[in-house]
């Protein structure tokens, strides 16, 4: 029987009434259930994993690709652990905030409610597979999952152990589809279901999001790339500048919060330049450098306004040496991706004034843009880093997965 995305998509609306009036211990219960099944089935999750890697590496897919579609044992158990960590998180769902008695006499409030059927779109990272679904459940929601060709396997294997959870709790399937069929006409059809669905999000390649947002009847969430900045102050500690490098740039190279430009302020240029320099080239970083500071490193390119916009998801990076703070913050206006941004400095009014006037969804003082996750975030896992500001932005827990409807509670009061 061949799959149909607009049958499963009727069947998701249909469930979704199901997940939205299950109460906070039901779905905690479901939530806990889906870690277990992971962590049970790890070793078949692995073999599935394994198909999708040889078969990425037989297709050449870049190192970033593979580093984002590889599991392990312990990736496995730290998926498992972040279920857990959203289950035990307050449940969103109900929560009635604000509640102002108007002159009329009425109680006027607003309740959190679940979207209804969420879709994602995304490619070569499974454990958005079970982030999402997680993240969906515990905010009420039916999830509809399309992932990429490169972790089709993957995606099945970790799809069973949702569906194992699902079946203990005697809820229905359709809470949660796994997109079998990888054919972009599917995905095309998807897009086009907004009698079903209430929201799209794209997470990957900026072809995929530009292309979705450009084609969905039902309303995006675009994550668009991350073009992450670090910026070294004139009353930065150069130590903390130089771990906060290393670790933004070289830990892994191929995520969005990953640092991709270097900005100096000149006065501390010709100090940590060299230790800058140093440091990259120990880690075989490729320099893309303006000409103030190209002289610092030895093989490094010409920077040109590309290398500024670029994305490098690789042991790359652009330097530049900026005049002052202002042009620090320039700088980033007029290439940032709205990610995150980071400033190292010890004068408090500089990172104030850095926090305040950068337009980013997420902005660092004297931390790795390493943080910019919604694990380390508090939020357990995140469905996306939303770059637009409709209706969240920044990382996206479950509370970005709800929306809120106005209660009115009153005594029998009528509109004069």
């Amino acid at each position: 029987m061949s799959f149909s995305i607009a049958d499963a998509a009727h069947s998701a609306k249909r469930a979704a009434r199901q997940v939205a009036n299950l109460s906070a211990p039901q779905k905690n219960q479901l939530l806990a259930d889906i870690a277990q099944a992971l962590v049970a089935n790890t070793h078949s999750i692995l073999i599935a994993n394994n198909k999708d890697v040889a078969l990425g590496k037989e297709n050449g897919l870049d190192e970033a690709m593979l580093d984002r579609l590889a599991l392990n044992a312990e990736s496995i158990q730290g998926i498992a652990d972040a279920v857990l960590e959203i289950a035990g998180q307050e449940d969103p769902v109900g929560n009635i905030a604000n509640i102002k008695r108007m002159p009329s006499g009425i109680q006027v409030g607003k309740m959190r409610i679940p979207l209804g059927v969420i879709a994602m779109i995304y490619e070569s990272r499974p454990n958005v597979t079970i982030d999402a679904a997680a993240l969906c459940l515990k905010a009420g929601n039916a999830v509809i999952l399309r992932g990429g060709k490169e972790s089709l396997h993957s995606n099945l294997a970790l799809a069973k152990c949702i569906e194992m959870a699902l079946a203990k709790q005697q809820l229905d399937p359709a809470a949660v589809v796994v997109v079998p069929d990888t054919d972009r006409a599917v995905m095309n059809e998807l897009m086009t279901l907004n009698e079903s669905i209430d929201l799209i999000i794209p997470r990957g390649g900026e072809g995929l999001i530009r292309f979705v947002s450009e084609n969905s009847r039902i309303p995006v969430i675009q994550h668009f790339k991350g073009v992450c900045h670090l910026y070294v102050d004139s009353a930065a500690d150069e130590a903390k500048a130089l771990a906060l490098l290393e670790n933004g740039k070289t830990q892994r190279t191929g995520v969005c919060n990953s640092l991709e430009t270097l900005l100096v302020h000149q006065d501390i240029a010709p100090r940590f330049l060299p230790k800058a320099a140093a440091l990259l080239a120990q880690h075989q970083t490729l320099v893309h450098a303006c000409e103030n500071s190209i002289s610092y490193f030895n093989g490094a390119q010409h920077a040109t306004k590309e290398d500024w916009h670029a994305e490098y998801l690789a042991m790359e990076i652009a330097v530049k040496v900026v005049v002052d703070f202002d042009q620090a913050i320039a700088h980033i206006e007029e290439y940032g991706s709205g990610h995150t941004e980071v400033i190292v400095s010890q004068d408090y009014s500089k990172t104030q004034a850095f926090i305040r006037r950068v337009d980013s969804a997420v902005v660092m003082a004297n931390a790795s843009s390493r943080f910019s996750d919604g694990g380390q975030l508090g939020l357990g896992a995140e469905i996306g880093i939303s770059t637009s500001k409709l209706h969240a932005y920044g990382p996206m827990g479950a509370e970005s997965l709800t929306t809120e409807k106005f209660i009115v509670m009153g005594d029998g009061e009528v509109r004069s």
